[in-house]
């Protein structure tokens, strides 16, 4: 049975409200949240990032029992979470440690994609995980928001699947048109409908809650970030498939069961990075909404990264910005590409230092049942940046 829901949405500073019909989990997750706040009142700033469940707060849910302190709500242990995620974090208890892994997964993503880049996706030890480079509304900040957003859609559809939430299931995804009509549909797939629906109810939140006057440069990037929270939540969805499985006496394949699978992380992190590479600059404007900065270039769509600002120079230290500079970082002598010593070091030169490299090799089994190896010696030459 449906019911029709409706509650009153917060949409200007002069605390007008509007009554809105509740047809997804997003909006009820806002609705539920303004029961719980003070009338809808506007958020306060807070620093620091949700990302931060996948570092220091990954731990707080993988040991509770360690964090909590009398009564205190264990969502208030972790730094990082805005006002409306934290009383989300409370309805959602059990959805959090998949919260935390998703992101825990999404920033290890980001750094193996952009291991071989001036910016390598580095981490600090605080709640805002990037340090000052998300303050920039730049093309890195873009993707760290999408690879994030794909993470957590990824943990809690899978989640949703081995039936460790009691909110959800198996996938009810209706059945393919193309699949062939002797299969039988109805596997246990991966949540991938609840996974985004939830995703979006609580990353979101964080730019929903604030208050910006239309047309500022702070409305711009929170516009921005939604945008690139939307792009890694259908990159999830994209790059889902259909896996079959035969059945019958001594693989006669009698009978195939089909169900919506996700595909590797690396598969969606591939994607990302190729959409961060064409992501295009653009600006808000005079009626609160994002275009395209340079008219001759085209529109980007909802699969788009889109961004506001230039990237820093990567090139030196600067902790004002949160770059990390290039000095010491190893580089390729011999590479062209952006992993090169002539596009890594900036221009600056590079050390190179010869080393010597013991390693297993020639290994043999033998029946039965052990390995025997050799020891190489080789000689090696590492390459870092002045």
């Amino acid at each position: 049975m449906k019911e029709d829901l409706w509650c009153y949405v917060k949409v200007n500073q002069d605390h007008s409200f509007e009554r809105r019909r509740l047809d997804t989990i997003s909006y009820l997750l806002i609705c539920w949240l303004l029961l719980f706040s003070s009338a809808g009142k506007a958020a306060a700033p807070n620093l620091g990032t949700w990302m931060n469940l996948g570092v220091q707060g990954y731990e707080v849910w993988r040991n509770p029992q360690l964090y909590v302190v009398g009564a205190q709500p264990l969502c208030t242990q972790i730094p990082g979470l805005s006002p409306g995620q934290s009383k989300l974090c409370q309805l959602y208890q059990d959805h959090m440690g998949f919260v935390g892994r998703g992101a825990r997964q999404g920033i290890a993503e980001c750094q193996w994609q952009f291991r071989n880049r001036r910016w390598n996706c580095s981490t600090v030890e605080d709640s805002t995980v990037f340090g000052p480079i998300l303050n920039i509304g730049s093309r890195e900040a873009g993707f760290a928001h999408a690879i994030a957003a794909s993470g957590v859609v990824y943990a809690v559809s899978r989640a949703c699947r081995e039936g460790q939430l009691s909110s959800c299931g198996c996938s009810r995804a209706s059945r393919p048109k193309s699949l062939n009509k002797d299969w039988i549909w109805g596997g246990c797939g991966d949540n991938v409908e609840y996974g985004y629906k939830f995703t979006q109810g609580f990353v979101d939140i964080r730019e929903r809650e604030k208050n910006y006057k239309r047309g500022s440069l702070e409305q711009g990037r929170s516009l921005m970030n939604l945008h690139n929270n939307e792009v890694g939540r259908r990159a999830t969805i994209k790059k889902t498939r259909v896996t079959c499985k035969c059945h019958g006496v001594s693989g006669s394949c009698s009978l195939v069961t089909c169900w919506q699978q996700l595909s590797s992380f690396r598969e969606i992190g591939d994607y990302l990075k190729d959409k961060y590479d064409g992501a295009t600059e653009v600006k808000v404007n005079k009626r609160g909404r994002l275009q395209v900065k340079n008219p001759s270039y085209a529109i980007p769509t909802a699969n788009d990264l889109v961004f506001i600002d230039e990237s820093p120079d990567y090139c030196v230290q600067n902790q004002t910005l949160g770059s990390q500079g290039t000095s010491g970082r190893p580089c390729n002598r011999t590479s062209d590409g952006m992993d090169g010593c002539n596009l890594m070091c900036c221009g600056r030169g590079y050390n190179t230092q010869k080393t010597t490299i013991k390693e297993r090799c020639k290994c043999k089994f033998h029946w039965c049942c052990h390995v025997e190896c050799k020891t190489c010696i080789r000689n090696v030459e590492l390459h870092t940046c002045k």
